[in-house]
This record gives structure tokens, C-alpha cells and sequence, in this order.
């Protein structure tokens, strides 16, 4: 039973410690819409969303006003747009055709993005794909609410380094095509290693082909409630510090648990899971380098920064499953530089790097995420990153993702500004040494030894 200590509890998180449910998101399924005319397809997907979304804003409004629960973020996720346009699709304009209406359908709803203009080419790539790995930088270009993620790689099947190259020059392309914006296009694009199917979280959404017709994902977040639970536990020892962790863990996912069931009642759309994913953002107070230096370092990207993240990630992941049945996406600690104020306090102070990030995300959520490099970064240094942080995730048997952005007519030492939840960002130096003769060789990577488990 709920007692009143503990709604007041809840309630003090709400207040004064930052604690959101960061997103409701509606996975909706668009394999009944597939059509080799393309007007067909685009008024088949438009239909499909804004009937099975019309509801969702409004829902997710009642909900907060009800509970009292600030929920941040309603988003829609949807089939890859990859294999939903594979029919219709002659050429690269054509997916753009997808994502406008994928935009349009968005605005209708009211949602604040959509993901799933998206494609799975982690083992190799049909021509469709390809036309649609091409297609990202317009459509990114000419949207503003689509978000795109591309699956690169996975343990089972190893990197695709044919893809990882046509990325590299798509994020350049993008960056180009969007550079009146600094470059924004970047920041709703990411690469993946063993991208999951029910992550609510953007730009990496999409709604996986193993998913129900529509389900309901919840994202919760509480980095600032983790902060201020340590505080009370300053100079403890690491068993402390742990079962701290995790009990708070548990009490932001029973929130999380909460809006996604009467969400699901609401809208009469299936529960899928919980991401408790300790996602900062740009406000004071709401940052998991904080959390970092609260368990004892001072700065961000200090040696043992590694250790304290995988010690956060673990005991989250441990409070999390015993606060509901079905946590799911990718749930544990993100690291964005660009959104949690934190790192981007350590960037500027000199220590954090690229390279110390990389090693982060053996022990992360996900990777290297909304980190703004020099505008006249080669593409091939891109992939480079690209396949380093995927090779990160195919040995390691977890989710691993690249969100980087090439800022034209930027440098080191200069800020970006991209707003709102995106934050700022200072540019940070890229390696350049050359990868060209690797990233070209063309080919596939293989799988692990381990992969073969069966």
C-alpha cells in the first residue's frame, strides 16, 4: 500500500528535484499501409497515424493534470520507413515523400517528434535501402519533427562498414543541408549497434516488427532525484551508495509504471515497457555528471568516471526490474554532452574528451551522444567514430549509438546553441589521423566469437 510519507516523497521529487516522465511515446505499426504506389502508401501512413494518435496529446495532458506527474514529451515511433517504402520507392525522393507526411501526420497530432524514418542494415543493405540511406539528408532537411536512426551493426551479425561509410557522408550532407540551423539536422539522426525495437526515447525510436499493432512506451527520468537521494549518503561506502541507487530507482520507475498503465487504459492502446533511462537535461540540478561527482569525482571524465557510470548504470538497472514487469529500450544513464550541463561544464574545464566518452559507453545506456565536433570534420573520420562505438556494443552485447555533429563554419573552442532540450554545446577536437584506407575497404565486420550462442 501507498502511504501518504510516500506521496509526499513523490511529490518533493516533482518539485524540487526534477523528476519527469520524459516521454509517452505511441508505437504505431505501419506494415498494413505498404503499397507500390507511392500517393497510395503516403495517404495510408497518414491515415494510419493521425487516427491511432489523435488522442495521445490530449491523454497525456489529463494524465499530468490528474497526477501531477510533468509529462515532458508525447512522440510517436512507426515501422521503419525503410521497409515500408521498399515497394514504392524508386528513388531517394521518394522516401522524402514518407518523412513530409511522417511530418504532417506529426503537426496533426501535436506530437513534438515522430521517429521511425529509419532502417535495419546491419548485415547488408537492398537497394531500397540504400536509395534510403541516401534520402536522410533531405528529408531531415525538410522536416522538422522526424527523427532518423539507422541500425549498423549487431553482436549477431557484426558492422555493416558499407553502411557505416554512407553514413559518414550522410552526416556531413546533413549537417550541410541544415547548417543555417548549426547543423541541427545531426541532432535528430543516430546510428546504431543492436538497436532495440521498444525504445521510447528520440532520435533512436522506432516501432520493431516484432511489436503489437500499437503499444504504449513510457520514458522516466530523474537525475536531479538520484543527486539529491546521494547527498543524504555523502561519505558512505559503496554498499550504501549502491542500495541508495537502487531504492531511488525504484520509486521513479513505479512513477513511470503509473502513467503507462492508465495511459494504456486511456487510450486503449497495449502497455509495452518502462525506460528508466537517467536522461539529463539542460536545467540546473537535472544532470548525471552531477551524479558522478556527488559519488565522489570532481569533474566528469576524472579517472574513475568509468567505474562510478557502470555503478550507476548497474544499480538503476536492479532498482528499475523490481519496480515493474516490463522495462524495456534502453534504460540506465545517458551521456549527452549538448543536454546535461554537468558535461558540458567538464568538456570546458578540459576533463572530458572524446576518447574518455568512448570509454564511458562500454558502461552506458547507449554512446556518444549530441556531441558537436568541427564543421570541416571528414566524412571518413565520422565512420571512423561510428565504427569504433559499434564495435563497442557488437563485443559487448549492448546498445551502442553515435549522435554527432559536424558544425559548419565552426571550430574548437566555439559554442553551439541548438535550444530548448538539445542544449548547447561547446565544438570539441576530433582525432585526424587518418582512417580513410580502413573506413574504404568495404565489407562486413564480422560477428564475434560469441555471437554463435544458440
Amino acid at each position: 500500500m501507498i502511504n501518504i510519507f510516500e506521496v509526499n516523497e513523490t511529490n518533493e521529487m516533482i518539485e524540487k528535484e526534477n523528476l519527469d516522465v520524459r516521454t509517452i511515446t505511441m508505437g504505431i505499426s505501419l506494415l498494413d499501409c505498404i503499397s507500390d504506389d507511392i500517393n497510395v502508401l503516403t495517404d495510408n501512413i497518414y491515415k494510419k497515424i493521425t487516427s491511432s494518435a489523435k488522442d495521445l496529446v490530449k491523454v497525456g495532458k489529463d494524465i499530468e493534470k490528474e497526477f501531477g506527474i510533468p509529462i515532458v514529451n508525447k512522440r510517436i515511433s512507426v515501422t521503419p520507413a525503410a521497409l515500408v517504402g521498399g515497394s514504392a520507392c524508386r528513388k531517394p525522393e521518394d522516401f522524402v515523400q514518407i518523412a513530409l507526411i511522417m511530418d504532417k501526420a506529426a503537426k496533426e497530432c501535436g506530437v513534438n517528434f515522430i521517429g521511425g524514418y529509419s532502417a535495419l542494415v546491419s548485415k547488408g543493405m537492398t537497394e531500397a535501402d540504400e536509395m534510403f540511406l541516401k534520402s536522410i539528408p533531405a528529408a531531415l532537411a525538410a522536416t522538422d519533427r522526424v527523427c532518423s536512426s539507422v541500425n549498423l551493426g549487431s553482436t549477431k551479425t557484426g558492422i555493416n562498414m558499407d553502411a557505416v561509410r554512407i553514413m559518414g557522408d550522410m552526416i556531413v550532407k546533413t549537417a550541410e543541408l541544415t547548417k543555417e540551423a548549426d547543423s541541427l539536422g545531426c541532432a535528430k539522426l543516430v546510428v546504431f549497434c543492436n538497436a532495440p525495437d521498444d525504445n521510447p526515447f528520440m532520435a533512436g525510436a522506432f516501432h520493431g516488427v516484432t511489436e503489437a499493432e500499437r503499444v504504449i512506451h513510457v520514458g522516466v527520468s530523474g537525475p536531479g532525484v538520484v543527486k539529491t537521494a546521494l547527498e543524504k549518503v555523502r561519505g558512505e561506502n559503496f554498499e550504501v551508495l549502491c542500495e541508495t541507487i537502487k531504492k531511488t530507482a525504484f520509486k521513479v520507475t513505479r512513477v513511470g509504471q503509473l502513467v503507462a498503465k492508465e495511459a494504456s487504459a486511456r487510450l486503449g492502446v497495449p502497455f509495452g515497457i518502462v525506460d528508466l533511462s537517467l536522461a539529463p537535461t539542460p536545467a540546473i540540478g537535472d544532470s548525471v555528471a552531477d551524479i558522478l561527482c556527488e559519488i565522489g569525482l570532481e569533474k566528469a571524465g576524472a579517472p574513475g568516471t568509468t567505474a562510478a557510470l557502470a555503478l550507476l548504470n548497474d544499480q538503476v538497472k536492479k532498482g528499475g526490474v523490481m519496480a515493474s514487469s516490463y522495462v524495456g529500450g534502453l534504460s540506465g544513464a545517458f551521456i549527452p554532452v549538448s543536454e546535461d550541463q554537468g558535461m558540458i561544464d567538464a568538456v570546458e574545464a578540459g576533463a572530458l574528451t572524446i576518447e574518455k566518452l568512448e570509454a564511458m559507453t562500454c558502461v552506458c545506456s547507449v554512446g556518444l551522444d549530441m556531441i558537436a565536433i568541427p564543421g570541416d570534420t571528414k566524412a571518413t573520420t565520422i565512420s571512423g567514430i561510428i565504427a569504433d562505438e559499434l564495435a563497442i556494443g557488437m563485443v559487448n552485447q549492448k546498445t551502442t549509438a553515435v549522435r554527432i555533429i559536424p558544425v559548419i563554419g565552426k571550430g574548437v573552442g566555439e559554442n553551439v546553441e541548438f535550444g530548448g532540450l538539445l542544449g548547447h554545446a561547446p565544438i570539441m577536437s576530433v582525432n585526424n589521423f587518418s582512417c580513410d584506407a580502413f573506413v574504404n575497404r568495404g565489407g562486413r565486420i564480422p560477428a564475434p566469437i560469441h555471437s554463435f550462442k544458440n
